[in-house]
């Protein structure tokens, strides 16, 4: 059950209105590293979650992210105050208003006119939230590495917002929500590293002759380094197909009936390589067989 605080959790000051800001803000509210996605997915992992404490830990940040949804959007519209007025009443004359909601040159005019100057569920390119951003697979160990690598990205991304503005109440709310992204991601940390083992992920051990193996597929130079030298690891320089020892071709065992069959197939499709047939691109270009008419 879910009641709803009319006070943020984090107070919101704008300085003044900034509609270029303000679209930049909608990665973070409908993007896919925004709080709506992080909500929906720990929110759906919770559900899953069988282990009590990690299905508590998984609704208590999916809720707070609903609250930094809220902290979001609540900045995006202030910063749009300015906007929401003029779009309204048109006191402005057309180009001026033009300027006044385009901002720095970003696509903020457009999703003023679509949306009233609000906050829509969109990234800040103006393309609508998707549910293809909740990545979850079911398998908290898989899960939570995924959770701690989402809170990292949408921290870098709170980073380079509070890098483009110099609004010290923006700046500082979005301080908060960047150093929110660090504790829940410890929280993962936490979560991931008190199941154990925990890697690999799942039930099925790897094949042992290749779950320690690195083939150099990149040609050379190769950089060496502790993700391919050492005593853990059996460094292939030149891997040459196939690896597990066979012949590297494709085969599947079939009927007699549909070796027939495709046998029929095959000489009905087979290509003469000795002909030169009249093409449509042939006749188009003037040409016959290769030949100028």
């Amino acid at each position: 059950m879910f009641l709803h605080n009319k006070r943020l959790q984090y107070t919101v000051r704008v300085a003044q209105p900034n509609p270029g800001l303000a679209n930049l803000l909608l990665e973070q509210f409908g993007g896919a590293q925004g709080e709506l996605a992080a909500a929906g997915r720990y929110f759906t992992q919770a559900l899953a979650e069988e282990d009590p404490g990690r299905k508590d830990l998984l609704m208590s940040i999916a809720t707070e992210e609903l609250s930094h949804l809220e902290i979001v959007g609540s900045i995006i519209v202030m910063l749009n105050k300015g906007a929401k007025g003029q779009l309204a009443e048109g006191v402005e004359e057309e180009g001026e208003l033009y300027r006044a909601i385009n901002g720095a040159g970003n696509d903020s005019h457009i999703t003023s006119l679509l949306y009233g100057a609000g906050a829509p569920l969109t990234n800040s390119a103006g393309v609508p939230w998707s549910a293809a951003y909740i990545d979850t697979i079911g398998e908290p160990t898989a899960d939570m590495r995924s959770n701690i690598a989402a809170e990292s990205r949408a921290k870098i991304v709170y980073e380079r917002l509070m890098n483009v503005t110099d609004d010290p109440g923006v700046k500082e709310a979005l301080g908060f929500l960047m150093t929110r992204e660090i504790a829940h991601q410890l929280s993962f940390e936490k979560a991931l590293h008190a199941i154990q083992p925990n890697f690999p992920q799942g039930k099925l051990p790897g094949m042992p002759e290749f779950t320690n193996t690195y083939f150099n597929m990149s040609g050379e130079p190769n950089v060496r380094g502790p993700w391919n030298q050492g005593d853990q690891w059996e460094y292939v320089e030149n891997p040459q197909p196939a690896v597990d020892g066979g012949d590297g071709t494709a085969s599947v065992a079939l009927s007699a009936k549909d070796q027939e069959l495709l046998e029929q197939l095959k000489l009905r499709t087979q290509s003469d390589p000795d002909s030169d047939p009249i093409t449509g691109a042939d006749l188009g270009s003037g040409m016959v067989q290769g030949k100028d008419e």
